[in-house]
């Protein structure tokens, strides 16, 4: 998904940080990435595809469904929970480690859902290519902390990222963002409202508690077993 940008100069340059691959895929991972990845993809989103930028077809993508957005689904758990209890609304996942894009197909041939479509890739490219104010509702579901104070900046809660978050979004739509962090908290509340959002919580236990339709990923598992406490915040786009 890594291209030349001598090839397409208009590209802006982006760093991208984290793995792209673990050390190895089971042989059944493999054999999904390479007999279901492409019938899942969207086209037009790579810049060797789409290198004019132009928008994808979400009606012709989803019939007309509404369309919700995951970044950075992980092991995919929870976008085909997502998947299966809403038939009726299209959901885009992007994830650039190849490793949890494998994991998601296998996923999706168990559960049988086909609402969906995969982009093994930097959410900014997608980004680039949805329409404005096409998306209904977005998801960030414990993504990479960055830990380290100099690379806060890495983290999605910055205006590199929030700004074209925003533009996709419908007015009235939710962004859900779920993070065990304490200082991933702080960063989200401190620079997501700054991009037309609204918190939506009232009282403690509306950050405290997860979302009625929620599903608990690995990486919850994760954090719970090691004493961390999950917060779930609520955004409303205005």
């Amino acid at each position: 998904m890594t291209h030349d940008r001598d090839q397409h100069p208009n590209r802006p340059h982006r760093n991208f940080y984290g793995r792209l691959k673990g050390k190895h895929l089971k042989p059944s991972q493999e054999g999904y990435l390479a007999e279901d990845l492409d019938a899942l993809s969207p086209g037009l989103v790579d810049w060797d595809a789409n290198p004019d930028r132009t928008d994808l077809d979400l009606t012709g993508l989803f019939g007309g469904k509404p369309v919700w957005l995951e970044i950075g689904f992980g092991g995919g758990e929870h976008l085909v929970h997502q998947c299966a209890s809403n038939p009726d609304v299209g959901i885009i996942g992007c994830e650039p480690y190849i490793n949890g894009v494998a994991m998601l197909l296998g996923k999706i041939r168990k559960a049988g859902v086909e609402n969906l479509a995969v982009y093994p890739g930097d959410v900014r490219d997608m980004f680039d290519v949805l329409p404005e104010a096409s998306i209904d509702k977005a998801f960030l579901l414990y993504p990479d902390p960055w830990p380290k104070s100099r690379h806060h900046r890495r983290r999605f809660v910055t205006p590199e990222h929030l700004a074209p978050l925003a533009r996709v979004l419908k007015p009235g739509s939710e962004f859900r963002v779920a993070t065990d962090i304490p200082d991933y908290v702080r960063q989200t509340m401190e620079q997501v409202p700054q991009f037309d959002f609204t918190w939506t919580a009232e009282r403690p236990d509306d950050w405290r508690t997860p979302w009625d339709d929620w599903i608990s990923t690995r990486y919850e598992q994760k954090a719970l077993r090691e004493d961390r406490t999950p917060h779930y915040m609520t955004f409303i786009r205005t």
